[in-house]
């Protein structure tokens, strides 16, 4: 496991040479606050980068339910149980298995790894514009139906999940990156997703901590480039009829 820390932020990696997966830590006064549960291995890793810091950590807050997020959620809610589980109210479907479309969704299938045998049930529904702690809830559907994203209100550090790729090169979910394609492959609705990122945009985030790749200092014209991608190949493949 690799960790990187910036200001507030403490970026946990694991297999960053091959298949690299991010969580990550959120400093507040006096606990800390997990987002994303990477890999069913990753509890140890996890526990000991808290262990470090020296705070507990009172919050498990997930981007969204797919598999390579929520790996270690039950065996940290074994070890942590007080903490209390966060995620939106439509990935929680995902989180219990469950992924049918709902009425206004169309047709397109969800994608990824859906899990099939997490046990652990949220404590918090989550919608667009929550607050808990330091962060702000962004709902940024697009890589599945439910996902958000975290903005830092102290310092306007954005944590992502998989709303943005940066492995690879920056691409917004959905736009096939050769280097890296399985956050594309796993991609709900492209269009979709190309409008969670101008949302993001719109904070003017100083930092970009996404699932999988680096952080990103100053990302505001890399994100505005990597949209305007999007939205071309999204325009080509329409003239296509694709």
């Amino acid at each position: 496991m690799r960790t990187i820390k910036h200001n507030n932020v403490y970026q946990l990696t694991f297999m960053p040479r091959f298949f690299p997966v991010n969580c990550y830590l959120v400093e507040e006064e006096d606990s800390l606050t997990l987002i994303d549960a990477a890999m069913p291995y990753s509890v140890k890793g996890i526990m000991k980068a808290a262990s470090k810091i020296g705070k507990p950590i009172t919050r498990i807050v997930l981007t969204h339910a797919h598999g390579d997020h929520v790996g270690a959620l039950d065996g940290l809610k074994q070890l942590l149980p007080d903490a209390k589980v966060y995620i939106s109210k439509r990935d929680a479907k995902l989180l219990a298995g469950d992924s049918s479309l709902e009425a206004n969704e169309g047709n397109l299938p969800i994608k990824g790894s859906v899990p099939k045998n997490v046990t652990t049930r949220p404590d918090v529904l989550l919608q667009d514009g929550d607050r808990f702690g330091s962060l702000l809830a962004i709902a940024t559907p697009g890589h599945t139906p439910g996902s958000m994203a975290f903005l830092d209100t102290r310092d306007h550090a954005m944590i992502a999940g998989d709303a943005i790729q940066i492995r690879g090169g920056i691409a917004v979910s959905g736009q096939l990156v050769p280097l890296f394609p399985f956050p594309a492959m796993a991609t709900w609705n492209k269009e979709v997703a190309i409008e969670s990122a101008m949302k993001l945009a719109q904070h003017k985030p100083t930092l970009l901590a996404v699932g999988h790749g680096n952080l990103l200092v100053n990302p505001e014209q890399a994100l505005k480039d990597a949209i305007a991608k999007a939205m071309r190949n999204q325009a080509a493949l329409k003239l296509k009829g694709v």
